[in-house]
């Protein structure tokens, strides 16, 4: 993300919009639909084999759902800008905050949250190759207490309110200026000094030595294999941006590294090799997910320029010469699932176009992956900028009328907690319809079976039960009811056990969605009014 002062703590709001069902937040349906754009040159499938032979199931293609949009926004834990509020926290008060934040994602009309658990060789979640971050507990190495896991405690939360959740981690920072304490033993900075080097105030990782490599590796292979999480994300932070003394730009120390390479061989000069160290991890990185588990996304949120002059009249800061970041490469040769370039200037920005870059970008997305521009919400801030929320609701609507790209993640979190400015106007301007994370055909183009569905009567009235077909993994069911001849929607979490059918319905079709986001048919049952 781009760096910038620390936020104020802040107190999370709710929006109305959304009730619960005994804990599991259930969006309502509104009127007016967004359309509903086929993924270009994906085949529609066949509708496919019900749970249950013995009920009828409708093809979704014919009836009203769901628009496909992703709705992410960043929580960013270093420094505390989004969680937790401070450091030390209880556990109460830790799941509590998050809990919130979770809520307030629903309340705005977002569908996932990308969850920054590794800020700097560090972890916010369980590990035996990094220590406990001191961001959450105050000091380094130290667990919460109660003992919790926030990574398990935050995916079943999400995933109990149909939203996804991507782990943010940062590949190469070893340690931030608002670290307080020492470093513990086990982190990387003592366990293997030799693969890091001071810049500046902070503390890197080295992307040209491979046993650091390695080992953040490893880190994104633990956190795959364990959690069920969404996507694996990586923002801008490669090789670091470049830290100034006397208006000259200080080298980055990698010479021990470079000199290694040489002498095995390598005959690159630094720029070159240094961005051959970033392609072959990002390729590494992609190739492993893959491995691990197929269906896990796979983003990058690089910084939005990619070189000056592309296009023609952009101008600023040249990410592929500084960061040492080919990001066209890694989108064009197919090294990750989405991209979700900082475009963080406004619409009317001469020398940084938004609506120029994205298009840019989009031209550029030959393997057509996700295109999720990140907005920088935090202009906003009266702290930190002075831009009207009409500039990030003018930016979503932007990115849905260039019909290249299929979502948009915002910076930070902290920005949408004011249900009075941006959260308010999103939720009520272009978030009012609830939408589907787009589907990812790549890795699963396969739809689930239907789902079993059943109406009972309860002292509160009728319920729909719900349950995945056997086998099937369910982020979401897609609820329709039939009323006087039409139909209306409804999308609830996929660990939703049933829903309240209105006693005027008459039919009720259930599909249900896979992790990779494809929609099974319909299970179709005949009611009485």
């Amino acid at each position: 993300m781009l760096r910038s002062a620390l936020f104020a703590a802040f107190a999370v709001t709710a929006l109305t919009g959304c009730s619960s069902n005994r804990g599991v937040v259930i969006y309502t349906h509104r009127p007016a639909p967004l359309p509903r754009p086929a993924a270009p040159g994906v085949p529609t499938p066949a509708p496919p084999e019900a749970a249950d032979p013995t009920q009828p199931t409708l093809d979704v293609a014919a009836l009203p759902g769901p628009s496909r949009e992703f709705r992410g926004a960043w929580i960013a834990t270093v420094a505390n800008i989004d969680w937790p509020s401070r450091a030390g926290l209880s556990t109460d008060r830790q799941q509590e905050e998050l809990r919130g934040l979770l809520d307030r994602a629903v309340a705005v009309g977002l569908n996932a949250v990308v969850l920054q658990v590794r800020p700097a060789a560090d972890a916010l979640y369980a590990s035996n190759l990094e220590p406990w971050s001191g961001f959450l507990t105050g000091r380094e190495g130290e667990a919460p207490s109660p003992y919790y896991d926030p990574l398990e405690f935050a995916v079943a939360e999400a995933h109990a309110r149909g939203l996804q959740l991507h782990a943010w981690v940062n590949p190469f920072r070893a340690g931030h200026t608002s670290a307080r304490g020492p470093h513990g033993p086990t982190h990387v900075t003592r366990a293997h000094p030799e693969w890091t080097v001071r810049y500046g105030d902070q503390v890197w990782l080295d992307p040209g030595d491979p046993g650091a490599v390695g080992h953040s590796l490893a880190v994104v292979r633990d956190i795959v294999t364990r959690y069920d999480i969404d996507g694996v994300h990586l923002d801008d932070y490669f090789y670091p941006y470049p830290v100034e003394s006397g208006g000259r730009s200080v080298p980055f120390p990698d010479d021990a590294s470079y000199r290694a390479a040489q002498a095995a061989g390598e005959t690159l000069g630094r720029a070159d090799w240094r961005r051959q160290n970033v392609d072959r991890f990002v390729e590494r990185l992609y190739g492993e997910v893959r491995a691990v588990k197929p269906d896990v996304l796979v983003g990058i949120s690089p910084f939005g320029i990619w070189r000056p002059g592309n296009p023609a009249g952009i101008t600023g800061f040249d990410a592929y010469a500084s960061l040492y970041a080919d990001a066209r490469k890694w989108l064009q040769a197919g090294w990750l699932d989405y991209l979700a370039p900082q475009l963080y200037w406004s619409r009317d920005s001469r020398g940084q176009s938004f609506g120029r870059l994205l298009a840019w970008w989009a031209g550029e997305n030959t393997q057509d992956r996700h295109l999720w521009p990140g907005l920088y919400d935090s202009r906003t801030m009266p702290d930190v900028g002075t831009w009207r929320p009409d500039e990030i609701v003018g930016q979503v609507q932007a990115t849905r009328a260039s019909g290249q790209a299929t979502g948009t993640v915002h910076f930070s979190f902290k920005a949408l907690a004011d249900s009075r400015a941006l959260g308010g106007a999103l939720a009520a301007e272009v978030y009012a319809e609830p939408a589907l994370v787009p589907a990812t055909p790549w890795l699963d183009a396969a739809p689930p079976r239907a789902p079993r569905v059943g109406v009972e009567a309860r002292a509160s009235g009728r319920e729909v039960t719900l349950a995945p077909a056997p086998g099937e993994a369910v982020r979401q069911f897609v609820v329709r009811t039939r009323r006087g001849g039409a139909w209306r929607w409804t999308i609830v979490a996929g660990t939703a056990p049933s829903f309240p059918l209105a006693a005027e319905a008459d039919a009720v079709a259930v599909s249900a969605v896979d992790r990779s986001g494809n929609e099974s048919a319909a299970t179709l049952v005949e009611v009485a009014p």
